[in-house]
This record gives structure tokens, sequence and C-alpha cells, in this order.
């Protein structure tokens, strides 16, 4: 693993710290922590249905805001990065990584949340520094988190003197709040700098994050890990290109094990050329599909789908997943903040007709366990079920990626409601439906979830604007990574 490094001074759009050149490392390894509680969720049954509804409404809102980051999820569906800000020495805080957001922001004390009973908290609310500022109003972050909003009508918002504005002189003058709604929830921040201290002493000076105090039905922050200027990775890149041009994730298969998902999951910043040679060595091999642009949602990493096999049936998708239109309609979101993939109601229906086809002939259909986990088709089986393998088909030669059977389909006893001559094995679909195509209008049309992609290696090359996909151990590659 590389040395421990301090970057130098941040600098984004119009700020004016100056720095010198540093002779930077090529890759850097964190460990991504699974946030699944034993405690908040009394059965399985209970876990998936609240992870099911969350992806659901995650998805649908991605439709209808016209600017939204993440919508976070409770506690069983998510992954988290730790750092911390100020110091190095001051306390870490816990978000949850979102690749489908582009701002990264955190509870901050004095902290209210409102509606957050059920929803306990992964880290305490901040206390800022004393080496915190707020961004000022005339600064381009502070048009990005408001939707590039006009600098001088923030400043006009936050009651900078009209000759002010007209100079360009009011850097005194605070960003405004911003407000941001989700599914279920909003919260209020501002924006602020500070150093932001990454586990293995990695410092980016100025780093810009919202702080804010009061949120509705959202304990947790977020690190948005986007195509925006916000993001984690634009502003490590802005100062280290090696490091912001590229990151990848490897999320070790966990199934809702709380045993396993205590492994770390590596994040890895940068490249490391010289291990993936080694890695080709061992028969490793990424396939690549194109980025695709989304006017409406320029954060997303959006690509095609050109079908769903099932079995050695090949079921190809909606014109509209192959391509995004000038209203932001169409295309695959790949997400680290959804948990399962939701897909289109017809390909939804076809894929989920071919498997049921196919499972039905030799296994009962467990209609009780899809209404209270809301997935399916589920069904029960004696020992050993045997199901079609699913493959996703991408736009690009060779780019076709076979799933894990854990991946599609989720294995489990049912209690019975805890009576003991009621248990049986049960296995479900852990695919959704996404809605009817119209109702899809202005927003992605299709979601990888971060559980489709446990066992894989998912890379953002921003520089070639690619996503690829190879299937690893994750755990072995977090082990050999940390060695180096």
């Amino acid at each position: 693993m590389a040395k421990p490094l301090s970057l130098p001074c941040f600098v984004l759009l119009l700020s004016t710290c100056m720095f010198s050149t540093v002779s930077m490392a090529e890759m850097v390894l964190l460990p991504l922590t699974h946030s699944l509680s034993t405690t908040q969720f009394t059965t399985g049954h209970h876990l998936l249905k609240a992870t099911s509804s969350r992806s659901a409404a995650r998805f649908q809102n991605h439709q209808h805001r016209h600017k939204q980051i993440s919508l976070p999820l409770s506690p069983g569906s998510d992954y988290t990065l730790s750092f911390s800000l100020g110091s190095a020495s001051s306390p870490t805080v816990s978000l949850y990584l979102d690749t489908g957001s582009d701002l990264v922001w955190l509870p901050c004390a004095p902290f209210e949340c409102i509606l957050c009973e059920d929803k306990p908290p992964l880290s305490a609310p901040l206390n800022l520094s004393s080496s915190a500022s707020p961004v000022h109003c005339k600064s381009s972050t502070c048009s990005a988190a408001h939707s590039s909003q006009s600098t001088s009508d923030l400043c006009a918002i936050a009651r900078c003197p009209l000759d002010d504005i007209e100079t360009s002189d009011c850097r005194s003058f605070s960003c405004p709040p911003f407000y941001y709604a989700y599914g279920d929830g909003s919260l209020i921040a501002r924006l602020f700098r500070d150093s932001l201290t990454l586990p293995n002493s990695l410092t980016i000076q100025n780093f810009t994050f919202g702080s804010a105090h009061t949120t509705l039905a959202e304990p947790v922050g977020v690190a948005g890990f986007g195509r925006g200027v916000l993001s984690l990775p634009a502003q490590l890149a802005s100062v280290s290109p090696q490091l912001g041009s590229r990151f990848s994730y490897c999320l070790v298969a966990h199934s809702f094990d709380s045993d396993k998902v205590r492994r770390p999951s590596p994040l890895i910043l940068g490249r490391y050329e010289e291990k993936e040679k080694q890695f080709q060595n061992e028969h490793i091999k990424f396939v690549y599909t194109d980025m695709l642009e989304n006017p409406k949602h320029p954060y997303f990493y959006s690509v095609g789908l050109e079908g769903i096999s099932v079995g050695k049936r090949k079921i190809p998708a909606p014109e509209m997943l192959k391509r995004i239109d000038g209203k932001g309609s169409g295309g695959m979101v790949v997400d680290s903040g959804t948990t399962f993939t939701m897909l289109p109601a017809s390909l939804y229906d076809s894929v989920v007709s071919e498997f049921d086809h196919r499972v039905r002939r030799f296994y009962e259909r467990a209609t009780k366990i899809e209404e209270k986990t809301g997935l399916g088709p589920c069904y029960y089986y004696d020992k050993v079920v045997r199901v079609p393998v699913m493959a996703l088909h991408f736009p690009g030669n060779g780019s076709s990626v076979v799933l894990p059977r854990r991946n599609y389909f989720y294995e489990f006893l049912d209690d019975g409601d805890g009576v003991e001559e009621e248990k049986k094995n049960v296995g479900c679909l852990m695919l959704m439906n996404g809605g009817d195509e119209k109702e899809l209008s202005g927003g992605p049309w299709a979601t990888l979830g971060n559980y489709q992609q446990q066992g894989f290696e998912v890379v953002y090359d921003l520089e070639k604007r690619k996503v690829g996909f190879a299937r690893r151990q994750c755990s072995t590659l977090w082990e050999s990574l940390k060695q180096n």
C-alpha cells in the first residue's frame, strides 16, 4: 500500500489557493464497511421488506426530482466509508458511499433528526473544527450545491450589497443554506471547507462538504462519488489526477449474513497496474462498457443494457435501456446506494416469466414469502435448488457479465412465524419491478444495485468514461493490496 501522504491545498474552480507540485501515489486502498444491523430488524422477512421498499423508493425518486443526491438506505443494505474532518486526531464520521450522488454531506452538532426513532445513526454528529470555514456565496461550489443557480442570485439571497455584487466583491458573505428532498426524508445544510483525512492518513486540504443540523428521517450522511464537481473523486482529482481519475470497489459477498459483513470491502482510489498484471496471470478479466451522458442527471454513471439471459434464452431490453434521450430518459445507472436491481416492467415481466417457467416445474411457489418480503418469485425447496444461470449483456464486444447465483437468488430458512414444524427452505429472485415505462420519463429506466455487484470489482474509469466488471474474491483482493 502507498505510504501516507498529505495532499496540497485543494483547488476547485474559483479557489485562489496555491500549491506546489508533489509526487503522488498511484493507488490508495480504503476499507468499506457494510451497515447491516442485527438489532434493527427482528426477522429476515422484515429486513428484506425494508430493503426492497427503500430500493423502490430511491428508484422512483430519481424519476421526479429536478435535482437530487442520494436516497440513503437503512442499515442492512448499504456500505459506509469513514474519515475525519479537521485534524487527523478528530473523531471519525461514517457516511454511506453513493455513486448516485455528487455531494458529501454529514450531520453536524447540534443535530436534530425528525422521525428518526427507528433509524440509528452510524456515528455521532460532528462538531466542526476551528479550521472549518464557510464557503462564500460567489463560489462556483455554492452555485453547484444550489442546482447551478447564478452566483449573483446567491449573493443577493445572502444579502450582499448591490455594489459588492456588481464588483464581484461578495466573498465575506456565506453561501446560503440549501435544501435536499428524498423519497421519505429531507435536509437543510450549509457548505463548509476543511481538511479531510482518510483512514490511511491521506489528507485533502480545503475539502468542500455540506453540514446539516436538521434533517427529516435521514440521520446518516452521504459520501458522494458521482460525476459532479462536489463529489469526493472530483475534489481529489483536482489535486491528484492519478487518484481521482479512476476508482473501484469490490463488495464482499454477504447475503445478509452478519458474520460475513464484518469483512472489509476494498475501495481503491487510482490505478494499480503492477498488481493488475499479477491478477491477469490469475485469469482475472475485466469487461468494459461505455458511460452514457445524461443531460438531466449528469452525476449518474449510466450505461446501456442490451438484454438479460435466463438460461440459454437472451431477453432483449427495451430500446430506451440502450440510450438516453434529451430529456434524461433511459439507460441503466450503476449505483452503490441502491440494494436491488430495478428493471422496467416489460423487461422485468419477461425475465420473471422465463425464470418462473423454468423453476416452477420443480418447486412450489412461496406466495406468502413474496408478500412478506416484497420480492418474487419465491419458491420452497428441499435441500438443493436448481435455478437457471443469469447474465447481463452490456453494449461492447464481449461485455457480458454472468452473475453468481447468490447475486440474483437469495436462499434462506423460513421459520414459519416461529412454528417449528413449518420451517422450510426458501429461495427468492432478487430483482425488482421499477414500474411501467410511461412512469419512467425523465429519469433512468433501470438501476444496477449493490446486491448484484457483490463479488465483482466494479471500476469507474472517469478518464476513459467506461465502467468495468470482473469476478473477484474481494476479501482476498483486500489482503493482497493491503500487503503492498
